[in-house]
C-alpha cells in the first residue's frame, strides 16, 4: 500500500536510499540534515523509547485490571492470577507478564475523552486532539500539523550513529508523522513485517546494478556538484554535503544493516519473543535501540474487539501482547539496556465495562491500563485504581498529556519548549500535562 505525506511524497520516494536518491529528491539526506541535539542539560534517564501501540483499544478489565466480584455481563470469563508482586494481580492469559511484574508499573487510572479510533490515535500520539472527525482521516500520517511524539524525539535528541532515529515498526503508524516540522523527522518505515521468512529492510541494500565502486564514483560526483551552486539553490551545497555523507555512511556502514538483520537472532531469542508481528516487532526494536535508534514505534492492530472478543483475545491478541512485552522487557534487563530504554504499551482507548449483545466490548476512554518499564521509571507499582466495574478512575486520572510530559521527562527533552509553524502559529511541545508522580 502507498501511503503519502501531506505533501504527496510517499515514504519510499522520501527514504529511497538507491541510486537515484543519492543526486537528486527527497532522500535520507533531508532527514538527517537538521537532526541536531537539543538537549536540556538536565541528566536524562532514558536513551530512547519503544513504544507498543495496540491499535483499537486493548480491553483493559480482561487484561490488567479484573473486576471478578462484578456482574458476570461485566467482569467477563476470564479469572486474575497472582504475580510475583505480592497483592497484585493480572488476567489469567497473562501468564509471563505475571512472572515480571517486578519490573514495570501499571498505570490503571489513564483517562481520556476521545472514544474514536482516528482521532484517539492522533490524540495519543501528538497530545492535542484532531481537528477532524473520526473515520474522516484514516491512514498515516494524518497528523498534518502537530508532530508525533517520535518526531519530536527525533528534533531534539538527534542521532546516535547512523542508525534512524526515528523507526515505525512494521508499517507507519497512523498519527507517527512529523507535522508542521517537515519531513527531516519523518520515521523510517518498514514497510514489511519482520515475522515474515522473507524479511528484509530494502531501503538500506543498493539499487540492482549499483556495485559499491560505483555508489563511490557517483559520491564523489555529487561532491564535485555540490561545489558548483545553481542559481535556483545557492543554499544546497553548503547544508546537504554533510548529510549526504550521514546516508553514504548508512548504507555502506555493516552496523547499520546489522540492526536491521533479525535473522542474527537466535531460534530461541526469536521464540521467547513469538513468531507474531508484535513479537518479532519488539525483537527489532530491541536491536535498534541497541544500535542507537532513540523512538521505535511499533503498531499492532486488531484490538477493536467489538464482537466474539473472548476467543480472539484468548487464542491471539493477549498471549501475543504477554509474550512480546515480557520478553522484551526480561530481553532488555538482561543486556543492561532496561535502565536506559524506557517501554510503554498502550493503545488509543480502552473497553466498555458492559459486554454488549454480540459478546464484545465497545470504546471505552475513560479507563485504560499503560504498562511502564525501564528508562527510570519505578518497578513493581500499580498506580491509580479504578471502580467496581472499571468505568471511571476512583483515584486522580491521568491523561495523555501526563503520558507525554512523562515520556519527555525521562528522555530529558524540554517540555516548556514552543516551536512556531510555518505561519508563525506556537505550538508547545507538551500542551499541559506533568510528571506522573510516583512513576519515576
Amino acid at each position: 500500500m502507498v501511503r503519502n505525506y501531506c505533501d504527496r511524497i510517499t515514504r519510499r520516494q522520501a527514504l529511497r536510499l538507491g541510486s537515484v536518491g543519492l543526486i537528486g529528491g527527497l532522500t535520507l539526506p533531508r532527514l538527517l540534515e537538521l537532526e541536531t541535539v537539543a538537549g536540556t542539560g538536565k541528566p536524562a534517564k532514558a536513551k530512547s523509547v519503544i513504544f507498543l501501540f495496540l491499535e483499537g483499544g486493548p480491553s483493559t478489565i480482561d487484561m490488567w485490571d479484573l473486576k471478578p466480584d462484578a456482574p458476570v455481563e461485566i467482569r467477563g470469563p476470564y479469572k486474575p492470577i497472582s504475580t510475583n508482586v505480592p497483592g497484585t494481580f493480572v488476567g489469567e492469559h497473562c501468564p509471563l507478564t505475571a512472572q515480571i511484574c517486578d519490573k514495570f508499573t501499571m498505570l490503571r487510572s489513564h483517562s481520556h475523552k476521545d472514544n474514536g479510533h482516528n482521532t484517539g490515535y492522533h490524540y495519543c500520539m501528538t497530545g492535542y486532539k484532531a481537528a477532524f472527525a473520526d473515520g474522516q482521516a484514516g491512514g498515516a500520517p494524518n497528523n498534518l500539523l502537530f508532530p508525533s511524539l517520535g518526531s519530536i524525539v527525533s528534533r531534539e535528541l538527534g542521532p546516535r550513529g547512523n542508525i534512524p532515529v526515528y523507526v515505525n515498526l512494521p508499517d507507519p503508524m497512523e498519527s507517527g508523522g512529523p507535522g508542521f516540522y517537515g519531513p527531516e523527522y519523518a520515521p523510517f518505515v518498514l514497510e514489511t513485517d519482520p515475522v515474515q521468512p522473507d524479511f528484509e529492510v530494502r531501503d538500506l541494500r543498493l539499487a540492482p546494478g549499483v556495485s559499491p565502486e560505483r555508489l563511490e564514483r557517483r559520491r564523489r560526483l555529487l561532491g564535485i556538484m555540490d561545489k558548483t551552486p545553481s542559481a535556483g539553490d545557492r543554499t544546497r551545497p553548503a547544508v546537504m554535503s554533510t548529510y549526504y555523507e550521514k546516508a553514504y555512511q548508512m548504507i555502506t556502514a555493516p552496523n547499520a544493516r546489522k540492526a536491521f538483520d533479525i535473522a542474527q537472532e537466535t531460534e530461541k531469542v526469536r521464540e521467547r519473543y513469538g513468531y507474531t508481528s508484535l513479537g518479532q516487532c519488539a525483537l527489532l526494536a530491541r536491536r535498534l535501540v541497541e544500535a542507537g535508534s532513540r523512538f521505535v514505534g511499533i503498531d499492532n492492530g486488531s484490538w477493536d474487539t467489538h464482537f466474539s472478543q473472548f476467543p480472539s483475545l484468548k487464542e491471539d491478541l493477549i498471549p501475543s501482547a504477554d509474550r512480546a512485552f515480557s520478553a522484551l522487557v526480561t530481553d532488555l534487563h538482561e543486556r543492561g539496556l532496561l535502565d536506559s530504554t524506557l517501554v510503554i504499551m498502550m493503545g488509543e482507548m480502552g473497553r466498555t465495562p458492559q459486554i454488549n449483545n454480540r459478546a464484545g466490548r465497545d470504546h471505552w476512554s475513560m479507563t485504560q491500563t499503560v504498562l511502564w518499564a525501564g528508562g527510570g521509571v519505578k518497578a513493581g507499582q500499580v498506580i491509580g485504581a479504578t471502580d467496581k466495574h472499571c468505568a471511571f478512575p476512583t483515584t486522580e486520572p491521568y491523561g495523555v498529556e501526563d503520558i507525554i510530559c512523562t515520556l519527555f521527562h525521562q528522555l530529558g527533552v524540554d517540555t516548556t519548549k514552543t516551536y512556531h509553524t510555518p505561519l508563525g502559529r506556537p505550538v508547545p511541545i507538551v500542551n499541559g500535562g506533568k510528571v506522573i508522580p510516583g512513576l519515576v
